[in-house]
C-alpha cells in the first residue's frame, strides 16, 4: 500500500472510487470535496483545488492547509480509499470534522485498510510537532470509531451536529 497524490493518470479509477460509493449508497467522507467536484465541476479542477491546499503560504483564511491521498494497493494500482489531512484547524474543523478524513471504498472494508491508511498518516504528522491529533465520525459508524480506537483514539465528546444532521463522536489521539 502506499499513498499517491492525485493526478491525471488517476482520473478513471477516482471516478470508479466515487461511483462505487453511490452504487453502494454509502456516505462519502475525507476525499477533499472529490465528491462533489465530480457533480459540479471536473476532476481536473479537483487536481487544482488539492495542489492548492497545499500552498500554505497561499492558503485564504477561511480554509486550512491540507493533503489530500489515495492509498493505493500497489499489486493493482487500486484506489482503496482517500485520505484528507489537515495541517490546521479552523473552529468547524476544531468541532465536527478534525485533523484528519478518510473512506475506504465499500468492497474493499473489514479488511484492515482503514486502520493501515490511518496509523501511516499519524506517522506523516508526527514530524510536523502535531501532537494532539482530533478526528470525527458519526455516532452510527462503528466501523470508522474500531479504526480511530485501534490508532489510539480516545472519545472525548459526543453532540448532535445540525450540518451533518446526526450524532458526531470527537476522537483525540496523543503522538509521541
Amino acid at each position: 500500500m502506499r499513498f499517491v497524490f492525485p493526478n491525471k493518470e488517476y482520473e478513471q479509477k477516482a471516478i470508479e472510487f466515487i461511483q462505487e460509493f453511490r452504487d453502494y449508497d454509502s456516505p462519502i467522507n475525507g476525499t477533499g470535496g472529490l465528491d462533489r467536484f465530480l457533480e459540479n465541476a471536473t476532476y481536473q479542477d479537483w487536481l487544482l483545488k488539492i495542489e492548492a491546499d497545499r500552498d500554505i503560504a497561499n492558503i485564504p483564511e477561511d480554509r486550512v492547509p491540507a493533503y489530500t491521498y489515495f492509498y493505493v494497493r500497489e499489486d493493482d494500482d487500486k484506489i482503496i480509499g482517500i485520505i484528507n489531512i489537515r495541517l490546521a484547524l479552523n473552529d468547524f474543523l476544531r468541532k465536527e470534522g478534525g485533523h484528519i478524513g478518510y473512506c475506504i471504498r465499500p468492497t474493499e472494508r473489514r479488511k484492515g485498510y482503514g486502520t493501515r491508511m490511518l496509523k501511516e498518516a499519524l506517522e506523516f504528522l508526527k514530524p510536523i510537532g502535531l501532537t494532539n491529533i482530533i478526528i470525527t465520525c458519526g455516532k452510527e459508524n462503528l466501523a470508522s470509531a474500531g479504526v480511530i480506537k485501534n490508532c489510539g483514539g480516545v472519545l472525548e465528546a459526543e453532540f448532535y451536529s445540525d450540518v451533518f444532521n446526526q450524532v458526531i463522536q470527537r476522537y483525540r489521539i496523543r503522538l509521541e
